[in-house]
């Protein structure tokens, strides 16, 4: 007599392997480099626009900060410009905002303390998480033409870790995008990568930052507002900010873990 396997018990996750590709000295291939070369060049078109629609002045401050002084610098020299050229301002900021997100640029916290201090809590927060949602979007899209292959050269072992993960979330996907964003287990600008290479789906994607951006928005804006007491960027997260958001990633991580408990 011929045996069948009961497999109606058992649940299996099938992990789809990625392909690396072959090793070389430049990891994009020539239409690659352009389409991420054309990407750049329309950020660059639309930031010399609204430099052209400013007023003739001194804009030896623009420039993107890397330290509080330099975003203390631009916040001074932009509050003269925000009330009168308010659309420039603000098509300026989101273009810079979300290049920098599109091409994984650090200093985007730095962003968000300016848009506390020329906008408010409110407006600022708004701000922050339409130009990072938009931002990751837009790295999200770019890295379906150009992300396998620097991801293999940048950070393999990490994208190795993600897709196990996600594969084995699969079913509770949008909880553990939620945890990510909300937590600093894996840093956003690799999510924003990795995510269309493990097979995310880009609703799923487009949730869980949404959502899980506001808590740590909120904290950044509001410091903002206080930017010249800040003396480092680590005074943005005190113990209860950071006590918070991993209370919050915990709760939104917990049907993932109770769905593991009850299978």
């Amino acid at each position: 007599m011929e045996k069948h396997a009961d497999t109606n018990d058992v649940t299996t996750t099938i992990i789809k392997p990625i392909i690396p590709l072959p090793p070389s000295k430049f990891p994009l291939s020539f239409f690659e480099a352009t389409v991420a070369s054309t990407v750049a060049l329309g950020f660059i078109i639309g930031l010399l626009g609204v430099y052209l629609t400013m007023p003739d002045s001194d804009y030896s401050f623009l420039k993107l900060p890397r330290t509080l002084h330099d975003l203390q610098l631009l916040r001074d020299n932009l509050e003269s410009y925000t009330s009168d050229y308010t659309a420039q301002v603000l098509v300026g900021y989101c273009l810079v905002y979300i290049f920098m997100q599109t091409f994984m640029i650090p200093g985007t916290v730095f962003m968000s303390l300016l848009a506390g201090a020329l906008f408010g809590v409110f407006k600022g927060v708004a701000l922050v998480v339409f130009t990072a949602t938009a931002g990751a979007s837009s790295c999200f899209f770019l890295s379906k033409f150009i992300g396998r292959p620097l991801l293999f050269s940048l950070w393999p072992d990490k994208l190795k870790f993600f897709q196990t993960q996600v594969a084995k979330r699969r079913k509770s996907l949008l909880n553990y995008m939620l945890f990510l964003r909300l937590t600093p287990t894996l840093p956003n600008t690799f999510i924003n990568f990795a995510s269309p290479i493990v097979d995310v789906p880009y609703h799923i994607f487009f949730l869980g930052t949404v959502i899980g951006l506001i808590p740590a928005a909120y904290v950044t804006v509001r410091a903002g507002l206080a930017l010249g007491e800040l003396q480092s960027v680590g005074d943005l997260y005190d113990f209860n900010s950071i006590a918070t958001l991993f209370f919050i990633g915990i709760i939104s991580v917990t049907p993932t873990l109770m769905g593991k408990k009850d299978s």
